[in-house]
Parts: structure tokens; C-alpha cells; sequence
């Protein structure tokens, strides 16, 4: 039997690559940017399969130009890109790359609270720009960790581990979830939040870490960001919908809190023209959470074998919807 046909829909790591060789016809998007929809769209048509980025839409207008594909394979762990049930509802199984960046993303979420506390970048400014004179003792004062209490939203993989490793920095962590973890809470001393609200006006940093779902977008708007304290910095590192950005440009700019650090927004790329970026209490960088060379290259391997154990009918290492086989039969 002929090899199945497979659109990626970007270069990725050649690791990823070889595995597809010679198991799938295999054409690869060559531009850095995703391919423009009308483009997706003629590419996917004659496909049995798709690796797709989290920049892909994937929905029932997909589905119905491509209607040969019997697999997804989202390059991200989430995959709020892709309209799962139009894809089950078809046969399609969805894959998604959960673990591989776990640590890489709590590494990064670290390396933003420190910066956003320690007022990295604008000490980096300052310097640059001519305004450093001589030592002062308070010259660009930013807040300590230790001490401090850290609330995380979402308690799942990416937050426990950033939990953990704010626990090794000596700061009291909080946390709100949609389940309550009793062994975490043992094991490394976290408390629970029972609601949001509370996390919010005890914490002198949030970390959010919970999915993009329709009940958490805009999940921080101005009354949260109202009931924050007015030293307390937010961290975003999951998905920019998430917070509600103009209601924290206000309550930036009107000193309601100190500070963000943001790695995704809600529109991406993000203008430069955005008034997020004419303040100086602001970190952002460009989504890069996961961008280590070993962790995208794993999330790439990880992809190929979703892909390539879907269209064999196989079970795939991470499969959101496997309920999809019945819907084949």
C-alpha cells in the first residue's frame, strides 16, 4: 500500500523528520511563519495526516476541505487551535505533546518572576541608555523572593513544578485549582485556595497555569487585578486570552499592581504599537516558554510518533480524543 500523505505544517527538528522518512509522503512547510489559511487549507486537502503548531487552525472548515485525514498531531501540549469535538465527530484523532516541556516551561516562568522582581530589564535600560551615574542605594529597588508568597493558578504539571521550584527559593506557595492536591500539599507544604479571589489578595506574585478554555478566558480581569495587591506582580507563561490585556494596561498604568511578565498575549504577534509596551513595569517575550533546543526537538519526536502511530491505527503516546476510534466505525 502506498505511504500515507502527511502535511507539517513548519521546518522542525530533523530528528522528527528522519522519523517520518520513508512511513509517510511528507511535505513540510518551508516558511518560518505558518502557512497563510488558503494555503492550509489546499495543502490539507488531499492528506491523511497533519502536524500541526499551536498558530494552526484546525476546525470544521478544515476538516471539511481535508477529508482524508485521520490525524491531528498538535506540536504543543495545549490545544485550544483545534476544534476537538468537529474532530471526533469525523474519526479524527487529535494528538498533543504533554511532559516533554514540562520543566522547560517552569524554568522560563522562574527566569520571569526573578526578572519581573528583580527589575532586569529595566536595570538592563538604565544602563544602556546613559542613567547609570554611580552606585545609589536605591536606585532600581526590586522585590525579594524569600518571604514572599507565590499563588499559582492551576496546579498541573507546569504549575507544580513551578511551585516546587519556588518552594526552593523560600517562598510560601498558594495555589487554586480545580482539584485539590492533598499529597502535594504534604509532600512539599503548598496551601489551597479555595477560591480565586482569596489567592489573589494574599499573593504577592500569580502564576497562571491553566488551560484556555471558554470559563478561563479572561480569567484575570479588572476586578481580579483590582483585588491584587498593589506590590503583586502577575505572570502569564500559559495562553495570553487568559487575562483580559486591556484591563491590566490600566491596571498597570494606574499603579493597581506593580508589575507583569508576560510570555504570550492576546494577540500574537503582538503590535508594536500595543500600550503594554510603553510602560516600563512590563517583562514580555515573545512565547518562547517551551524554546530550548532539547525540549522543542523532543516535542517534535513526540509529534512524528502521534502522527505515525494514528495512521497505523496504533495507540498514540498522547491522544486527547481516542474516542474518535468509534466514530471511525
Amino acid at each position: 500500500m502506498p505511504n500515507p500523505r502527511v502535511f507539517v505544517t513548519r521546518r522542525i527538528a530533523p530528528e522528527a523528520l528522519a522519523l517520518l522518512d520513508g512511513h509517510a509522503d511528507c511535505e513540510v512547510w518551508d516558511g518560518e511563519l505558518a502557512p497563510p489559511r488558503a494555503v492550509l487549507l489546499e495543502r490539507a486537502g488531499p492528506c491523511d495526516g497533519l502536524l500541526t503548531m499551536l498558530t494552526d487552525r484546525v476546525d470544521a472548515e478544515l476538516l471539511a476541505a481535508a477529508p482524508n485525514v485521520r490525524v491531528v498531531s498538535n506540536m504543543a501540549v495545549g490545544h485550544d487551535n483545534v476544534t476537538v469535538p468537529d474532530c471526533t465527530r469525523r474519526g479524527v484523532l487529535v494528538g498533543n505533546t504533554p511532559g516533554v516541556l514540562t520543566t522547560t516551561c517552569a524554568e522560563f516562568t522562574m527566569a520571569l518572576l526573578l526578572a519581573a522582581a528583580r527589575r532586569v530589564v529595566e536595570g538592563d535600560a538604565y544602563l544602556r541608555h546613559g542613567l547609570w551615574k554611580g552606585w545609589m542605594p536605591m536606585m532600581i529597588p526590586g522585590r525579594d523572593l524569600h518571604g514572599a508568597t507565590l499563588g499559582i493558578v492551576g496546579l498541573g504539571a507546569i504549575g507544580l513544578e513551578v511551585a516546587v521550584r519556588a518552594r526552593a527559593f523560600g517562598m510560601r506557595v498558594l495555589y487554586h485549582s480545580r482539584t485539590r492536591k492533598p499529597e502535594a500539599e504534604s509532600t512539599h507544604g503548598f496551601v489551597w485556595s479555595p477560591d480565586l479571589a482569596s489567592l489573589l489578595r494574599q499573593s504577592d506574585f500569580v502564576s497562571l497555569h491553566v488551560a484556555l478554555t471558554p470559563q478561563t478566558r479572561h480569567l484575570i480581569g479588572r476586578d481580579q487585578l483590582r483585588a491584587m495587591q498593589p506590590h503583586a506582580i502577575l505572570i502569564n507563561t500559559a495562553r495570553g486570552p487568559i487575562v483580559d490585556q486591556h484591563a491590566l494596561y490600566e491596571a498597570l498604568r494606574e499603579r493597581i499592581i506593580a508589575g507583569a511578565a508576560l510570555d504570550v498575549m492576546e494577540q500574537e504577534p503582538m503590535p508594536l504599537n500595543d500600550p503594554l509596551l510603553m510602560l516600563p513595569n512590563v517583562v514580555v517575550t515573545p512565547h518562547i516558554a517551551s524554546d530550548s533546543v532539547a525540549t522543542r526537538t523532543r516535542m517534535a519526536v513526540m509529534a512524528a510518533q502521534n502522527l505515525l502511530a494514528g495512521l497505523r491505527g496504533e495507540p498514540m503516546p498522547s491522544c486527547v480524543n481516542p474516542e474518535a476510534v468509534k466514530e471511525r466505525s
